[in-house]
C-alpha cells in the first residue's frame, strides 16, 4: 500500500534542509535580530581552505633598489573568501620598503606586530621611545598606537599582525598596548650559539630560538595568540615530517638548495621569500645544501596553545 500524495506531502522536512529561522512574533528590535539554526544545519558551513604558497614576487618587489617607500602585503584574502587583508585567517604578512632618508608610518588594529630587519638601518619611533635597529634585529611592536619608522640607509624590513584576528572579532586593539621589545641581531646569535652547542632528545624539533618578553614570560609567546622562533637546519638534514593546527607563516632567511614539502607539495625556497604553512597540513623542510639553513616563523601558536589544542605530532620516526 502506498501513502497518498496528501500524506507525503505532510512529511517532515529534513533539519538540514531547513532555511534560517526568524522570530514568529518578536516584541521589539532585540527580539526581532534572533536567528535560530539547528544541529543540522548549523555545523555544515563550508570555507574556502588557507592555501599553501610561496610568496617570492612581492619580495623580488621589496627588495628592488628602486622601490618606492611602503607595504606590500602577502594577500590570501580573495583565495580564502576574506573580507579583509589576510595571508591566513588570523595573520597578516608584509614587507616595508623604506628609502633613505624617508619614514613610514602605521598604526594599525592589532594587537600587536612582529618585524625582521632584512636589510639597512634606521631607527623607530613608538610611545616615547626610540629603537635603532640593523639587518638581523627582531622588534614587537604595540598595535593601535603610531609607530614611525624612519631609514638611515635604504630599508627593508618583513612583518607579521594579527590584523586578521582583530578585523574577525570587529575589535580594537588594546588600550593597554604592549611595550616595544628589541632582539638585536648580536644577542640573537650569542642565544642562538648556546642552543646549536646544547643536545636534543627524540622530541625536540630541532633547534630553534624562541623569542618572548617580560609579560609573557610564563607562557613563552611573544603576542598572547602568536609565537615567534627562528628555525635551524644544518646542511644534509631534514625536519621531521609533522603537523599541528595553527597556520604559520616563514620568512627564509638563510639557506642553499632548501625547500619544504607542504602537503605533500614542494616548496623552493629563495632569498626572502614567505611560505605559508596551512593549519592542519603535513610539512617538512629540507636543507639539501651545506651551510646551515635559518627560518623565521610565526604561528598563531599562542591561540591553540591557550585552548588547548595545539595537536602537534611528529609523522615519522
Amino acid at each position: 500500500m502506498t501513502a497518498s500524495p496528501a500524506i507525503r506531502a505532510a512529511a517532515p522536512i529534513d533539519m538540514a534542509d531547513l532555511p534560517v529561522q526568524h522570530p514568529a512574533s518578536p516584541a521589539g528590535p532585540a527580539q526581532a535580530r534572533a536567528r535560530f539554526f539547528n544541529s543540522g544545519n548549523a555545523f555544515n558551513i563550508k570555507l574556502p581552505p588557507v592555501p599553501g604558497r610561496v610568496f617570492t614576487d612581492e619580495a623580488a618587489r621589496a627588495l628592488a633598489p628602486d622601490a618606492p617607500t611602503g607595504f606590500i602585503a602577502c594577500d590570501q584574502s580573495a583565495a580564502m573568501a576574506s573580507p579583509f587583508p589576510a595571508t591566513t585567517p588570523l595573520m597578516l604578512a608584509r614587507y616595508a620598503a623604506i628609502a633613505a632618508g624617508d619614514d613610514l608610518t602605521c598604526a594599525w588594529a592589532a594587537t600587536g606586530s612582529i618585524w625582521f630587519v632584512i636589510a639597512g638601518t634606521g631607527e623607530t619611533r613608538v610611545g616615547g621611545e626610540v629603537l635603532r635597529w640593523g639587518a638581523g634585529d627582531v622588534l614587537l611592536l604595540p598595535g593601535g598606537v603610531p609607530v614611525v619608522h624612519a631609514a638611515g640607509t635604504r630599508a627593508v624590513l618583513w612583518v607579521v599582525s594579527n590584523e586578521p584576528q582583530l578585523a574577525h572579532d570587529a575589535s580594537q586593539a588594546p588600550r593597554a598596548p604592549v611595550a616595544p621589545v628589541h632582539y638585536p641581531a648580536a644577542e640573537i646569535e650569542r642565544q642562538l650559539a648556546l642552543i646549536v652547542s646544547a643536545t636534543a632528545n627524540a622530541s625536540t624539533s630541532g633547534h630553534a630560538l624562541i623569542f618572548s618578553t617580560d609579560g609573557l614570560e610564563a607562557s613563552r609567546n611573544l603576542l598572547p595568540t602568536l609565537t615567534l622562533s627562528l628555525n635551524t637546519l644544518p646542511g644534509g638534514t631534514h625536519q621531521r615530517a609533522h603537523r599541528h593546527n595553527s597556520a604559520a607563516i616563514t620568512l627564509a632567511v638563510a639557506g642553499e638548495r632548501c625547500f619544504s614539502t607542504v602537503d605533500g607539495v614542494r616548496c623552493d625556497w629563495s632569498p626572502w621569500a614567505t611560505l605559508v604553512t596551512p593549519p592542519g597540513a603535513p610539512h617538512s623542510h629540507h636543507n639539501a645544501g651545506g651551510g646551515l639553513a635559518r627560518f623565521l616563523i610565526v604561528q598563531d601558536g599562542g591561540l591553540y596553545y591557550h585552548a588547548r589544542t595545539m595537536g602537534f605530532a611528529f609523522l615519522e620516526e
